[in-house]
């Protein structure tokens, strides 16, 4: 298959620059699969997981205003929660301020027992937590219970770092003063989350911020609600007091609720994952109050592969890169550069292995990826698709909308620079394969983007990786690997992919303050 591929016309064509546009032929059809739309919802074990009201200073609350949770995959009514408003989160706001008086005064040992059984719980109700992320989501079961365990060691990690959180002792220049400093919780915290991990965007936040003393309100993506309210649920029954963490469910009046988080004085922090766009509206938003910021926002990451790499491993670690979560990822490859040495043969290895994708219901043990989220995203990937093959790009394998919210993962070779794809975010599922020649060459491409949040490279040289890691403009860059979080290590970007990091020693600086003590008359 391989050595055919490297023969046809449209691979050759790749390595001639001189080549006219390509046609839209298919080299691998993945297209002749049944795609199976709708499963049945496996049930709860434990049902009152599944939660209908938003979560306020430890009560349940209700509204006769509501707004609609449907299955991506299926297009049916989850359920109806509370459609929240600007009010209800200055409530929200005020109960985790009361709470902030006795929480932030509590021992990092009585934090760390809290968080611990927070993630115990989380743990022994993984199945029934990968459920409803599922439902609510899309992504294949399997890989949503490894979201709800991955989250979950945010829990851990943070419940170990809250009695780590050190002061210092400098050095006197004076004989009679003495100088420290200690770290103080910096209060209420608003925490805006996407859809994409509904599970793991929360925990890795709310985690630090508990760590440290600080108090929440959440407000989670309105497409994916429900994982937040069962975390509420098992927080409950952790025994984290009230007003903690607090949930305000809204889609109508998602702009009215930030703007208040962002401008209530009370509020002292905002934590935000999602676009750039967005993020620089709460920041502009927040400014009036000097608030502490982390965002983590858009990418636009590239995936690197060199002459001297393995072919192999480059190309599973491109397919476990691009397309975990159907390519909704914000650390997904975006542009995938391929050195000419080897662009035919990685092109070919790669549409092969995509290929073999299973496209369905992520409750189907079968299905290797699910819907994208709405019909807003398979809207962008058309768009990005088409682009791309009108300007040359030739379509290797997939790229039917499916029907609903399902679309064939693709790839497409002989990628260009003045294709969209080149620089904006696809979100979806597309492998675009650009060819380079040289290190300094691929270095520029890769760093001409206003984006900084992840890149990527294969290679088996170690002068390359040491160069490469250091020269390349993101806040995280994995050589030889295509994956970067854990609750280990600090995530996050620069240029206008954001600010601050989570996870890792760092994940509790951006929720506290250092406050230093000059100590005389000794």
């Amino acid at each position: 298959m391989i050595s055919s591929a490297i023969r046809t016309p449209y691979l050759r064509a790749c390595l001639n620059q001189s080549r006219t546009p390509l046609t839209r032929k298919l080299l691998f059809n993945m297209s002749a699969r049944t795609i199976v739309t709708t499963a049945e919802v496996p049930k709860l074990s434990d049902p009152s997981l599944f939660r209908t009201g938003s979560f306020i200073n430890d009560e349940w609350i209700t509204s006769d205003n509501t707004f609609t949770v449907t299955d991506p995959a299926s297009g049916k009514e989850i359920g109806k929660l509370p459609d929240l408003t600007a009010q209800d989160t200055k409530k929200a706001i005020d109960a985790a301020s009361e709470a902030f008086k006795t929480w932030s005064q509590t021992t990092g040992k009585q934090r760390h027992d809290l968080l611990k059984k927070w993630y115990d719980l989380t743990m022994q109700h993984q199945a029934d937590l990968g459920t409803i992320l599922t439902q609510e989501n899309g992504k294949p079961y399997p890989e949503a219970k490894g979201e709800v365990a991955y989250g979950a060691s945010f829990f851990e990690w943070f419940a170990e770092e809250a009695v780590r959180s050190y002061g210092t002792v400098i050095p006197s220049h004076i004989p009679s003063q003495r100088f420290i400093t200690i770290r103080q919780p910096v209060g209420v915290v608003g925490i805006i989350t996407p859809w994409n991990f509904p599970n793991a965007m929360i925990t890795r936040k709310v985690g630090a911020a508990l760590a440290a003393g600080c108090t929440v309100v959440i407000k989670p993506g309105a497409e994916t609600p429900y994982s937040a309210l069962a975390l509420a649920e098992l927080a409950q029954r952790a025994g984290i007091p009230k007003g903690v963490i607090n949930i305000v469910t809204t889609d109508k009046n998602v702009a009215e609720v930030g703007k208040e988080l962002c401008t209530n004085p009370i509020v002292k922090k905002i934590s935000f994952t999602g676009s750039t766009a967005v993020g620089k509206l709460l920041m502009s938003q927040s400014a009036g109050t000097m608030k502490k910021i982390s965002m983590e926002l858009g990418g636009n990451a590239p995936f690197i592969v060199f002459d001297d790499a393995d072919v192999d491993s480059a190309v599973e670690g491109a397919i476990a890169c691009k397309f975990r979560g159907s390519g909704q990822t914000c650390v997904c490859a975006n542009r995938i550069y391929v050195q000419k040495g080897i662009y035919p043969l990685f092109a070919s290895r790669l549409a092969e292995k995509v290929a073999q994708f299973n496209v369905g219901n992520g409750f189907l043990g079968e299905t290797t990826h699910g819907p994208l989220i709405n019909d807003k995203a398979i809207i962008k990937v058309q768009r990005h698709l088409e682009d791309a093959v009108s300007k040359g790009g030739e379509l290797l394998t997939g790229g039917k909308h499916l029907g609903g919210n399902f679309f064939e993962p693709a790839v497409i070779a002989g990628m260009t620079n003045d294709m969209a794809i080149a620089t904006e975010e696809t979100f979806g599922p597309i492998a675009g394969i650009f060819q380079f020649e040289t290190e300094e060459e691929v270095l520029k491409l890769a760093n001409d983007t206003e984006f900084g949040l992840a890149s990527y490279f294969y290679s088996r040289d170690i002068g390359r990786i040491w160069r490469m890691g250091e020269k390349l403009e993101s806040g995280m860059v994995g050589a030889n690997t295509p994956i970067l979080s854990s609750c280990y290590t600090p995530f996050g970007g620069i240029k206008e992919s954001g600010m601050g990091r989570e996870g890792s020693l760092h994940g509790l600086d951006d929720y506290t303050h250092i406050k230093y003590i000059n100590m005389g008359g000794i």
